[in-house]
């Protein structure tokens, strides 16, 4: 983008030295916070320049001579150095801008990211004479007094936003937000203002939603980008590969990273898309934050074809007597419910045992709906079917306590929300130990981590049941923004009883705190 593909109205003009006033201040006043450039000039990338600078504070109107661009959406993958930019700007809306009064703010999802660019702010201060002397920085706010000029921090509370009156917002990593409350909070309280500037930096999110602000904000510059929404107050500026690209093509990486070689190097986006190809709960993690592409929170797993590089012939009586953990999926009364014991081994695969319940006319139904060989499962003993319509727990219960006997059971964990009469009798009356085990991310990514692992390096023997790849191939994946992963009951295509009872079985064994029980006490989480 350069600045004279900007000018398509007679409305506006460009002002170069407004614009190199602004280039100049932050080349003079503002210095590099970290890494091999800390203590150095800020010297502007020409990305940085002809795309973002220039354009904010060279356009003006004719009329007015008050600037052109009133909200700046700058979408861009990590590590291109938005956190520095976002403050030097900051810091000339602060000093050098020429309304009195500014309330400059930093936002974002809460306080603790809000602050990355202002704690970057406060130390480019401090390096600084010219702008140290001006200046008095606190805790949660720097003033330019001589101008009554503020600049602060927000917590992510817009209950307590209102009243403001804000002359330039720095919105940071918007697809981090929660509800639109606090953007629109801190947008209407513009109003006032002759020139204000809400300067948007965020990488891609992973929820298109109707609601979700970042994916509002996103389209929105897109169709003004692509001349679809005419804004002139609006400038979009994003980087970004495209779908069908080839992640392992550095010209991809090219797309979204503008700064590369300068802030993030090849090598670095090298080794992620490797990750990215090897561990596939990854992927979307790779191509969101480095590649700027749009994602689901949602993905594939484990792929069919590695999965039954899992599997090699054992002998069953070998397991007799072996340490084991398990799991316990109980599933509504017509359903699947499954119990998976993971027996961590020394000297060959981890092997995970599975035996499965199902009602005898919920079998037959749903083998005839979905088209599944339920009675071939059943014929082979990969499934129990008991009789009637109904879940027989009691037979499940006597079934759980003839197969523990044949192994060193260590306990048990089962879903605490979907706990049933069964959980209580085996707990309470047969003596097993049963461990309560949350579903969410804090509880289930550690361990779909590292079944991950296992599989990816083929150190794990399912035994061949088919009933289990099945629910495998069924695995949808939900990530966090913060890359915690867990499998997605309600997005998965099919049936995940066994693999959600798979992941408990080996997060209890990742978290048994008894000393030497565990093989994790030596052995260690795998890694890549």
């Amino acid at each position: 983008m350069s600045t004279t593909s900007l000018s398509k109205k007679n409305d506006y003009y460009f002002d170069k030295q407004s614009a190199e006033r602004a280039v100049a201040f932050i080349e003079t006043h503002i210095r590099h916070c970290k890494g091999e450039l800390a203590g150095k000039l800020f010297i502007l990338e020409e990305w940085q320049k002809k795309d973002l600078i220039e354009p904010i504070f060279g356009w003006k109107h004719k009329e007015t001579g008050l600037r052109k661009y009133r909200s700046v959406y700058c979408e861009i993958a990590r590590k291109n150095g938005k956190s520095s930019l976002g403050a030097a700007i900051g810091l000339y809306l602060l000093f050098a801008d020429s309304e009195l009064g500014s309330e400059i703010f930093s936002c974002a999802g809460d306080r603790a990211q809000a602050s990355i660019i202002f704690d970057l702010a406060k130390r480019m201060i401090q390096q600084d004479k010219a702008l140290s002397s001006k200046a008095k920085v606190f805790r949660n706010a720097i003033t330019f007094p001589s101008k009554g000029n503020t600049y602060k921090v927000l917590s992510a509370d817009a209950s307590l936003q209102h009243g403001h009156n804000p002359n330039g917002i720095l919105f940071d990593e918007l697809h981090t937000q929660k509800s639109r409350e606090l953007y629109d909070t801190m947008v209407t309280g513009t109003g006032a203002r002759t020139q204000p500037l809400l300067f948007t930096m965020t990488t891609a999110g992973s929820s298109k939603t109707d609601g979700n602000i970042c994916w509002e904000v996103h389209e929105y510059a897109r169709k003004v980008k692509e001349g679809i929404i005419n804004d002139d107050t609006f400038l979009p500026v994003l980087y970004a590969a495209e779908t069908e690209d080839d992640i392992q093509d550095p010209a991809t990486w090219r797309k979204a990273n503008p700064n590369l070689g300068v802030s993030i190097t090849e090598d670095y986006l090298k080794n992620e898309a490797k990750r990215a190809a090897e561990l596939p709960s990854y992927e979307n993690t790779f191509k969101r934050l480095h590649l700027n592409i749009w994602t689901t929170a949602v993905s594939k797993w484990i792929s069919d074809s590695v999965w039954m590089e899992n599997y090699e012939d054992i002998d069953m009586e070998s397991l007799k007597g072996q340490k084991c953990w398990g799991g316990l999926d109980l599933a509504s009364t017509m359903d699947l419910s499954s119990l998976v014991l993971y027996f961590p081994m020394e000297e060959q695969k981890d092997v995970v045992l599975v035996f499965f319940w199902c009602p005898e006319a919920s079998a037959e139904l749903r083998g005839r709906k979905y088209k599944l060989p339920y009675d071939e499962w059943i014929a082979d003993g990969y499934i129990k079917a008991t009789e009637g319509d109904v879940q027989d727990y009691e037979y499940i219960r006597k079934d759980i306590n003839e197969i523990i006997e044949l192994y060193d059971l260590q306990s048990i964990a089962y879903d605490r929300w979907n706990s049933s009469q069964l959980i209580i009798q085996l707990a309470q009356q047969d003596g097993i130990p049963m461990s309560q085990f949350g579903q969410g991310y804090r509880s289930m990514s550690a361990p779909c981590k590292e079944l991950e692992k296992l599989v990816l390096k083929k150190q794990l023997n399912h035994l061949n049941n088919p009933v289990l790849r099945w629910q495998c191939e069924n695995v949808q994946l939900q990530t966090d923004p913060a890359q915690n992963i867990k499998i997605n009951k309600a997005k998965s295509s099919e049936k995940v009883d066994g693999m959600v009872a798979l992941v408990m079985a080996l997060g209890e064994m990742m978290t048994d705190e008894s000393p030497g029980d565990s093989i994790y006490n030596d052995r260690g989480i795998l890694t890549f």
